[in-house]
C-alpha cells in the first residue's frame, strides 16, 4: 500500500521562504524539479547544532547550480541562517538542544515553476526546498564489521560531477545492493573505478591511499579534499588517478566515504573478503582524524 501524508512525519521543513512541516508542504505538480528533475541539492551534516564544512558544501552548491545554468537564490549568510533554523526547529521538534543531537539538513534548489518543456524558460524564480531529520551515526560495532558491497557497470550519464536531483541512475544502482542484502554498490566504467551509488570510493594499497580524479565522471565529494587533509595530517601517502577494476579487487582496504557515513570499511565485495575481511589501518587512523575534524569544527 502507497504512504499516506499521515505516514509521514511532522518534521519541520523549509519551501519559498515559509517554515513548515513534511506533512502540509506542497509543491507545484508543474515544478521543474518534479517534472525534469531539473535541480541540484546539497546534504548539510550538522554535529552538535553545527554545519560541518559548510564552506565546502556551497562551493559546490555555486558549481552545480552553475552547470544547470540556475541562479542561486540566496547567498551564503541567508544559507546558514536557514540552516540553523532548521537545526534548532530539529531541536525543538524532539525536546532537545541543537547541541544534543546529529543532523542532516537536505537543501534543494529546482529551475522553478512553468509549463512542461525541455527548453529552459527564462527568468523563472527558483523553488527553494529544505528539510532536516536525524544523522544516524554507525555504531562502533557496526564499524568493527564494515559493511558489504557489489560491483556493476556505470550505466549513469557523464555529468556525474552535478549533484543533480535527476536520480533514476543512482536509485537503480543502489537497489542492485540493497537486493542482496548490501550496503553499497561500487561502479566501474570502461574498467575504471567511478564511484559507488551514494558514496565516493577510496582504494588502499601498499599503505597508498588512492581515489579516482576529479572530473565529469565522479561526483567530488566534500570527503575529496577532506580525505587529502586529514592523510596529509597523518602522513599517509594519497594520489587521485584512474584506478583499475583489477586493483579493487585485490584492494589491501577500501574505504566509502559520504556525509552519511562519513569514512566506513568495506569489508567484503562480491562475496570476498577485502584484504583480511577486517577494517584495516589506514581506514583507523582515517576515522579518528574525521573524529577529530568534527570536534575541530
Amino acid at each position: 500500500m502507497a504512504a499516506m501524508s499521515n505516514d509521514i512525519p511532522a518534521l519541520p521543513c523549509w519551501l519559498n521562504g515559509r517554515m513548515g512541516t513534511l506533512q502540509d508542504t506542497k509543491v507545484s505538480v508543474l515544478d521543474r524539479g518534479f517534472i525534469f528533475g531539473d535541480g541540484v541539492y546539497e546534504v548539510v551534516p550538522a554535529y552538535e547544532g553545527r554545519p560541518f564544512r559548510f564552506e565546502e558544501h556551497m562551493n559546490r552548491l555555486d558549481r552545480s547550480l552553475g552547470e544547470l545554468r540556475i541562479p542561486n537564490p540566496m547567498d551564503r549568510g541567508a544559507w546558514r541562517k536557514l540552516i540553523d533554523q532548521l537545526v534548532d526547529a530539529y531541536a525543538q521538534h524532539v525536546g532537545k538542544k541543537p547541541q544534543e543531537t546529529n543532523q542532516l539538513v537536505y537543501l534543494q534548489v529546482t529551475r522553478g515553476v512553468a509549463m512542461r518543456d525541455h527548453v529552459m524558460p527564462p527568468d523563472l524564480e527558483p523553488t527553494v526546498f529544505a528539510m532536516v531529520n536525524r544523522l544516524y551515526i554507525y555504531t562502533a560495532a557496526e564499524r568493527a564489521k564494515g559493511v558489504m558491497c557489489v560491483t556493476a557497470d556505470d550505466f549513469r550519464w557523464k555529468k556525474a560531477h552535478i549533484k543533480s536531483t535527476s536520480l533514476a541512475g543512482a536509485v537503480l544502482s543502489r537497489q542492485m545492493s540493497a537486493d542482496v542484502g548490501g550496503n553499497e554498490t561500487i561502479m566501474f566504467r570502461d574498467g575504471w573505478l567511478s564511484e559507488a551509488a551514494a558514496s565516493n570510493v577510496w582504494v588502499v594499497k601498499n599503505g597508498v591511499v588512492l581515489g579516482p580524479p576529479k572530473d565529469n565522471l565522479v561526483l567530488e565529494g566534500i570527503r575529496y579534499g577532506l580525505l587529502e587533509e586529514l592523510c596529509g595530517k597523518a602522513g599517509i601517502p594519497f594520489e587521485l588517478r584512474r584506478v583499475s577494476r583489477e586493483e579493487v579487487l585485490v584492494a589491501d582496504e577500501i574505504v566509502l566515504s559520504s556525509a552519511t557515513k562519513e569514512v566506513l570499511p568495506c569489508t567484503v565485495l562480491d562475496g570476498q573478503p577485502v584484504g583480511n575481511g577486517r577494517p584495516g589501518p589506514i581506514y583507523e587512523r582515517l576515522f579518528a582524524g574525521y573524529q577529530q575534524a568534527k570536534r575541530d569544527s
